[in-house]
């Protein structure tokens, strides 16, 4: 007699093996908070609001000012865009046609670049000389060597301690600058972005010296004309606050809404 053969059942499935919690939860960027808004025309009430607010307005946008972060939270530093984006405001700021304008009247009044002549047309080939070499410059130190180098290209006010300290902290900005990431690292961006701004500025004034001792020369005004920046930058607001000029100031400390909501790098 034959037996009935019974198929086996199958075996129960064994339910997947959790993952350890190192693979479950994953890596979640540090929070971090955005700066204080640049300076805004609604701010400012005195008088030649106007004015005063667009010529406020370029030492606001490349600065930093220091805010009352929770120790775990980063600052949140410029992606790529935003570095661009800085150096089209930057470059399209009304304030620079203004003073494009007026440099290329005092070279027109010293003959500078003489082979571009004198009257309008003149004075046109210089101002649109000086406006690409101040574009130029921009480029390098506002994005190009601030991509390169991950290097966040704005001025990070110090805000507190002794004048000295301040005028020190300011003037070290020429030398020392922050990574995206928070670190402080070589300027690079000053150095390499203005040499690379003359050279091709060069290009622009047919008539200028070449060499290295005109180079450097150059350079040096520069870099100081920068540090003179950061300078202003740093005490900018008590200046503003002793000349009622266009400066919201800091937020109160343990004031509501004086952290921004965790953004991702």
């Amino acid at each position: 007699m034959a037996w009935a053969q019974e198929t086996p059942s199958p075996a129960p499935e064994q339910p997947a093996a959790a993952p350890f919690p190192e693979e479950a939860i994953p890596n979640v960027a540090a929070p971090c908070v955005q700066p204080a808004p640049m300076v805004r025309l609604e701010d400012y009430d005195g008088p030649l609001k106007k004015v005063v607010g667009e010529f406020a307005r370029p030492l606001e946008r490349k600065t930093v000012h220091p805010r009352h972060y929770k120790p775990e939270a980063k600052l949140c530093t410029l992606t790529l865009k935003d570095k661009f984006i800085l150096f089209v405001q930057d470059s399209v700021d009304p304030v620079n046609f203004l003073s494009t304008g007026f440099d290329a009247g005092l070279d027109q009044a010293q003959n500078n670049d003489p082979s571009y002549g004198q009257g309008a047309a003149g004075y046109g080939r210089r101002y649109g000389a000086d406006f690409g070499g101040g574009v130029s410059s921009r480029f390098f130190k506002d994005f190009a060597y601030p991509w390169i180098f991950s290097e966040d290209p704005r001025y990070y006010r110090l805000a507190r301690g002794s004048g000295k300290q301040r005028l020190l902290h300011a003037m070290e900005h020429a030398v020392v600058a922050h990574r995206d990431d928070g670190r402080r690292m070589f300027n690079f961006s000053e150095w390499l972005g203005t040499t690379s701004a003359i050279v091709l500025n060069n290009t622009y004034h047919p008539d200028a010296r070449r060499g290295v001792a005109p180079t450097a020369e150059r350079l040096g005004y520069s870099i100081l004309q920068d540090m003179g920046y950061d300078v202003l930058r740093e005490f900018w607001p008590e200046i503003s606050k002793k000349f009622r000029l266009p400066f919201r100031g800091e937020s109160v400390p343990g004031a509501a809404n004086s952290e921004s909501s965790p953004a991702t790098r």
